[in-house]
């Protein structure tokens, strides 16, 4: 066989370049296959870190949960993420532009000016027994149906709803499953998360050094423009003309991504996947500080508005010495259209409420209004996690799926990790079961 022939065709193809798709072609080629990873830009997508004179940036406030699904891959492959654990002592929960001690445990509790009395005998309770909570009968209903079963007194819900928009970074409480959101909660407050030192893109390079290490040949700047595909996968054909043919494709993306790229978007099963897939959205606020004005005021939550404030730097390896890293979030509905100079102004008022005096501190600042943050809510629904799509996708053989809106493994950037060693494993068992299709 020719070169150039031999070098236009392989076992598995693997479209996108971030923490799904370097899974999936890294377990791949683990397990014997060639692999090809092809990506449009570079290698990482929303995990990539941006560094300004020392300050490291990640597309908005990212989290690494310690006793996930995504760390049992990381680890399968080598990797230890290195990183430090925040704490909530000593947070604000801010309700109505007011400052109030955030109840993360007994003295928190008592103290607050948060709610009164019988409502700190309620959060007590809850603390002491929200991971013994049966969220399996939650799964089919809507975060605020579900939080009524849980807790008798408004104040109460309006806390667990905070608590959960910031262990899934959603705020879609008429559509998100309570089960699944009580369980990442659950994750959050058993085992913590990390900050990594250095940013995500500390899990991007072993990442890509592991693909290649493995084989994985890697080519950036390779934008696909479809699949030939129809009952079965075949190639893929790039916008210069030229083809690549294999025997199993992975499309490591977005639903809205990869439904276009099948059967002019007309495949049955992505296209319903894309229309029904709601996206999970903030706006986010980054500051980098020459200093912080106030060192001990670190986090806060909003209560009543979809608030977040925290000084990442404080926690992981972010800024240089005596630097601060700053992140704030408003998390949006998915259905509704922010106002971003509004959004900005009550991030900017949020920061003062926190940090008076920040302005004089400014080194870089960045504002990033519609950032995904995943391609699909976990929806009531759906009935939570178990009515994920893929990863196979139905119709067409030797094609998968793999991203954060993918399987019935994690959320967010574990849902990436899970999918990803998911699909892979899946590409490699049909390869091995029709081996008359070698490349």
């Amino acid at each position: 066989m020719p070169e150039s022939e031999r070098s236009n065709r392989t076992d598995l193809v693997v479209v996108g370049g971030g923490l799904a798709g370097l899974v999936a072609a890294t377990v791949a080629a683990r397990s014997g296959l060639r692999v090809v990873l092809l990506d449009k830009a570079d290698l990482g997508g929303r995990a990539q870190t941006q560094v300004r004179e020392g300050y490291s940036f990640n597309l908005g406030a990212h989290a690494l949960y310690r006793g996930s699904v995504g760390m049992r891959v990381l680890r399968e492959l080598g990797i230890d993420p290195r990183g430090s654990s925040p704490s909530v002592s000593g947070g604000f929960a801010v309700r109505d532009g007011v400052r109030h001690t955030l109840p993360g445990g007994l003295v928190s509790l008592l103290t607050t000016g948060l709610f009164g009395v019988g409502a700190k005998l309620e959060v007590a309770r809850l603390l002491g027994s929200i991971a013994k909570i049966e969220t399996a009968p939650l799964a089919g209903l809507p975060v605020d149906r579900g939080l009524e079963r849980v807790a008798s007194r408004p104040e109460v819900r309006d806390l667990l709803r905070a608590l959960l928009r910031l262990a899934t970074y959603t705020n879609e409480p008429e559509r998100q499953s309570a089960g699944a959101a009580l369980d990442q909660l659950k994750l959050a407050l058993k085992d913590n998360v990390l900050y990594l030192d250095g940013g995500w893109q500390t899990l991007v390079d072993p990442l890509r050094a592991a693909a290649e290490k493995a084989g994985v040949e890697i080519r950036t700047s390779a934008p696909v423009e479809r699949l030939e595909a129809d009952e079965s996968f075949r190639a893929v054909r790039f916008r210069n003309g030229s083809r690549l043919t294999a025997r199993a494709a992975v499309l490591a993306m977005g639903p809205e991504e990869a439904s276009p790229l099948v059967q002019n978007g007309a495949h049955p099963e992505l296209a319903r996947w894309a229309r029904e897939s709601i996206p999970v959205r903030a706006a986010c606020l980054d500051f980098a500080l020459r200093g912080l004005p106030h060192p001990g005021r670190k986090f806060a939550l909003g209560i009543d508005r979809p608030l977040y404030l925290s000084v990442h730097s404080a926690v992981a390896a972010l800024a240089p010495e005596g630097g601060a890293l700053v992140h704030l979030l408003h998390y949006l509905p998915g259905g509704e259209a922010a106002d971003s100079d509004d959004v900005r102004r009550e991030l900017s008022a949020t920061m003062t409420l926190i940090q008076p005096g920040w302005e004089d501190h400014v080194v870089h600042e960045r504002f990033l209004p519609h950032v995904i943050v995943s391609h699909r809510v976990v929806t009531a629904a759906d009935g939570g996690l178990a009515g994920r799509p893929g990863p196979a996708v139905h119709g067409t053989r030797n094609l998968y799926v793999a991203g954060d809106w993918v399987g019935r493994e994690g959320q967010l950037a574990d849902a990436s990790l899970a999918s990803g060693h998911r699909a892979a494993t899946l590409a490699a068992a049909g390869i091995a079961a029709n081996p008359a299709r070698a490349a």
